[in-house]
C-alpha cells in the first residue's frame, strides 16, 4: 500500500482527519513532519525520508496541508520571512510578487518575540514571504531526493494559488471567468488611488482581499454610493489605535460594518499595504433573499464534492455563521450544476501539477453565469458531505489511485 508524507500541524482537525480517513481504509498511517519542526530546524524533509527509507525506489506521496491555527508556527514563518533571514533571491522564487519589499518589516529577533494575541493580524506579507520560503525549500529537498517527486499539490502551485492576486493572473490567462481587476496591485498604493480608480471606472462596488488571506480573513465589501460618495465597508478586519504604540489589527470572526471614512481609509490602507487583489464585487444568486456561492471541490481532475453557502451578507464563509446546503436545496438545476463542476474542472487545469483544491464560484444574479472567486488548495475540509458514499479525504485516496475498495475488488471476482 502506498506511503504517504504529511506535511501539517500535528493533532489539528485536518491532520487528525486525513489520518483517520486513511485507517478507515486501511491505509498505513501518513508520516507526519510538523511545520513547527521544520521550521526550527528540528527536522528535515531528507532526514525523515532516510530515517524511513524512502528515499530508495518511487516516491512516496507528499502532501503538503494548512499551516494555520498555530500560533508557533506563525510566528517562525514571520521570522523566515524576515528581511535579515539569510536568504537569497532564490528562496523567494515560486512568490510572484517576491520582489516587492513587505510593509514594515519586522527582524527575526522581532518576529519570535511577539506573543499570542487572539485574533491580532500580525503581519500578513511578512508571513507570506515565510511561507513562500518553505515551499521553495520543500520542492528543493524532493528534488534531490527524488527523480520525479509526487506531490497531491507542488509547492508552486500552492504558491500561486495561495496569492488571490496571481490566482486571478493564472485563470484570466487560462480563459476563465473571473470578476474584473480594478487594477493592477502595484497601480493601486492607498486609498485615494483606488478611490480614483473606482471613479475613473466606474466600479463602484468591490472586493478587497488580503492577497494571502484565508477563511474571510482580511476580506472587504465595500462600495461607494455614486451620488452621494456615502461609504459602506463590510468586513472581519478590526482595528484598535493607540497614542504611543502602533494600531492593532485583529480578526473579529464576525462581519462588521464600517460607515465613518477615516476608519475605512485606515483599514483599506493596511490591506493594500500588506498586498491586496481587488476585483469588481459580483451580485450573488440568491436562495429566499440570502445570496450565496459554491465551494467545490476537484481531485484528480474530476469536479466530486460540493456546498452551497448560503448567508444574508456578501461575504458566505460557513465560520460566519452561514449556512451549508446542497446544490439542489438552492434550487440550482442539473444544467447550472454541471456548470459549475466544468468551470471548476477547467479553473483546476490552470494548476496541472496539483490534484486537490476547492473551487468557491459564484453564480451571477440574474444570467447565472459562473465566475471563480478562489483557488483553495488546501479547500478538502468539507464536513458532513460524501461523494459516492466517501468523504473528501477517502475520496482523495480513492481517485488518486492509493487503494483500491473492497467493493470492487469483490465484483471483478465475482
Amino acid at each position: 500500500m502506498e506511503r504517504m508524507i504529511l506535511i501539517s500541524n500535528s493533532d489539528n482537525r485536518r491532520t487528525v482527519g486525513l489520518q483517520a480517513a486513511r485507517a478507515r481504509l486501511g491505509l498505513p498511517p501518513a508520516i507526519q513532519l510538523g511545520y513547527l519542526d521544520l521550521l526550527q530546524g528540528k527536522t528535515s524533509l531528507t532526514h525523515l525520508a532516510h530515517s524511513q527509507g524512502l528515499q530508495i525506489g518511487e516516491a512516496p506521496m507528499l502532501r503538503l496541508d494548512a499551516p494555520g491555527e498555530d500560533f508557533e508556527v506563525e510566528r517562525e514563518l514571520i521570522a523566515l520571512g524576515a528581511p535579515d533571514a539569510n536568504c537569497k533571491a532564490e528562496d523567494d522564487r515560486l512568490m510572484a510578487f517576491g520582489g516587492k519589499v513587505d510593509f514594515q518589516s519586522l527582524s527575526m529577533k522581532t518576529a519570535r518575540a511577539l506573543h499570542e494575541q487572539k485574533g491580532k493580524l500580525y503581519h500578513p506579507s511578512q508571513w507570506f514571504r515565510g511561507y513562500g520560503r518553505l515551499l521553495a525549500r520543500m520542492d528543493n529537498e524532493a528534488k534531490q531526493l527524488w527523480k520525479h517527486p509526487r506531490w497531491m499539490n507542488a509547492p508552486a502551485d500552492i504558491a500561486a494559488m495561495f496569492d488571490k492576486r496571481e490566482t486571478h493572473r493564472v485563470l484570466s490567462a487560462a480563459g476563465l471567468p473571473v470578476p474584473r481587476l480594478l487594477d493592477q496591485p502595484e497601480a493601486l498604493l492607498d486609498y485615494e488611488m483606488l478611490r480614483e480608480k473606482m471613479a475613473s471606472l466606474r466600479m463602484h462596488r468591490i472586493f478587497l482581499k488580503l492577497a494571502a488571506g484565508s477563511g474571510a480573513c482580511g476580506v472587504m465589501a465595500y462600495q461607494v454610493n455614486p451620488v452621494t460618495g456615502a461609504e459602506l465597508a463590510i468586513t472581519t478586519i478590526g482595528v484598535e489605535n493607540y497614542i504611543a504604540r502602533p494600531p492593532l489589527y485583529y480578526n473579529v470572526k464576525k462581519l462588521v460594518r464600517y460607515t465613518d471614512r477615516p476608519v475605512i481609509r485606515q483599514i483599506v490602507n493596511w490591506l493594500l499595504h500588506h498586498g491586496a487583489h481587488v476585483e469588481q464585487w459580483i451580485p450573488k444568486a440568491s436562495y429566499e433573499d440570502r445570496a450565496f456561492d459554491i465551494r467545490q471541490l476537484v481531485v484528480g481532475g474530476e469536479a466530486c464534492h460540493s456546498i452551497a453557502r448560503v448567508s444574508s451578507t456578501p461575504i458566505t464563509n460557513l465560520h460566519l455563521r452561514s449556512e451549508r446546503m446542497s446544490l439542489e436545496s438552492v434550487n440550482l438545476s442539473m444544467k447550472e450544476q454541471e456548470g459549475v463542476r466544468l468551470c471548476a474542472e477547467k479553473a483546476m487545469e490552470a494548476f496541472p501539477n496539483s490534484e486537490v483544491a476547492g473551487i468557491d464560484i459564484a453564480l451571477s444574479r440574474g444570467t447565472r453565469t459562473p465566475y471563480v472567486l478562489d483557488v483553495n488548495p488546501f479547500g478538502d475540509l468539507i464536513y458532513h458531505v460524501n461523494y459516492r458514499g466517501y468523504d473528501t479525504y477517502e475520496w482523495e485516496f480513492k481517485r488518486l489511485g492509493a487503494f483500491q475498495d473492497k467493493r470492487e475488488r469483490k465484483s471483478r471476482v465475482d
